[in-house]
């Protein structure tokens, strides 16, 4: 199969298209034949080796984490989903960016999704599920998004409106009118947003999610007024500091159903700044690199 690789841990310049072998699924898992799959952020920092100390990784590697395909063939014990089916999922940390990707958790993917839109969808809308679940029930609460615009917080927005919260994002002034799309009120981070809070939640915020990492945790904590209503999925190093919710991406399939499901009645649709075909598997790792991204990045296959 090609595949995008890397042979040691480095800049954009390590990564290659080149013929690998084919994987093969283990039991519970499916092997998908990929039309296209997501670029984020732990893709870079595993290839540049900034976490090897504790996600080090079997070189050479395949970038990707999450994509979208065909089913091509079944481990033993899958019983849910046959060969020709298209699913969107997540396999390991590497192994999507490919001809053929092995999944542990997959989904139905919509039809109202293109392959682009289903390839961005799985690891967005898990994180998001998953920091949203630490903060309890959304319905008629009042939720901050910071770093809304982004490909976890983009999903975060849509997911949380579903569930019937009010939803205040924060993002660039030029972001303010994507934000209002995904029926997000939009508003600036950065100083002042106590302030500006103030003037668009009179009521204050009951529930923060964090998917930034901009240094802004205190404050925000400060906001809700109680770490507990705060989750992030970002903040490492501040979150144990402050005793806020820290919570990692899972591959669970539930998330993933209940992604679909929303998507199918219109109420989430993963958003995509911008696409780029394999053999440009260095420039979408760039642009990710970059941050401040409107959605996410993908590579079609």
């Amino acid at each position: 199969m090609r595949a995008a690789r890397y042979h040691r841990y480095g800049g954009v310049e390590t990564l290659v298209v080149e013929e690998a072998p084919d994987p093969l699924p283990g039991p519970g898992e499916v092997r998908v034949r990929v039309t296209a799959a997501g670029v984020n952020p732990v893709d870079w920092k595993v290839r540049s080796g900034a976490v090897r100390d504790f996600l080090a990784v079997e070189l050479p590697a395949i970038p990707g984490r999450e994509a979208v395909g065909t089913v091509d063939a079944t481990g033993e014990g899958v019983r849910d989903v046959a060969v020709g089916d298209r699913v969107f999922g997540l396999g390991g940390v590497t192994g999507a960016t490919a001809e053929l990707a092995v999944f542990s958790a997959w989904a139905p993917a919509p039809g109202t999704w293109t392959d682009e839109e289903a390839a961005g969808a799985a690891l967005a809308s898990v994180t998001a599920m998953g920091g949203l679940r630490a903060l309890g029930p959304l319905r008629g609460r009042t939720l901050l998004v910071e770093g809304a615009a982004g490909g976890v917080g983009s999903a975060a927005v849509e997911i949380a409106v579903a569930r019937g919260a009010t939803v205040i994002g924060t993002a660039g002034a030029g972001n303010h009118a994507f934000l209002a799309s995904l029926g997000a009120v939009p508003t600036t981070y950065g100083d002042g947003l106590a302030e500006r809070l103030g003037v668009l939640a009179p009521g204050g915020v009951d529930l923060v999610l964090d998917t930034a990492a901009s240094g802004s945790l205190d404050d925000l904590v400060a906001i809700a007024g109680d770490p507990a209503r705060v989750s992030t999925i970002a903040d490492h190093a501040n979150a144990a500091r402050l005793g806020t919710h820290l919570v990692n991406a899972e591959n669970d399939p539930a998330f993933l159903a209940e992604a679909a499901d929303l998507g199918r009645r219109g109420g989430y649709r993963p958003r995509v700044e911008r696409t780029y075909p394999l053999e440009r598997i260095g420039d979408a790792h760039a642009r990710s690199e970059l941050g401040h991204t409107r959605g996410k990045i993908v590579v079609r296959i």
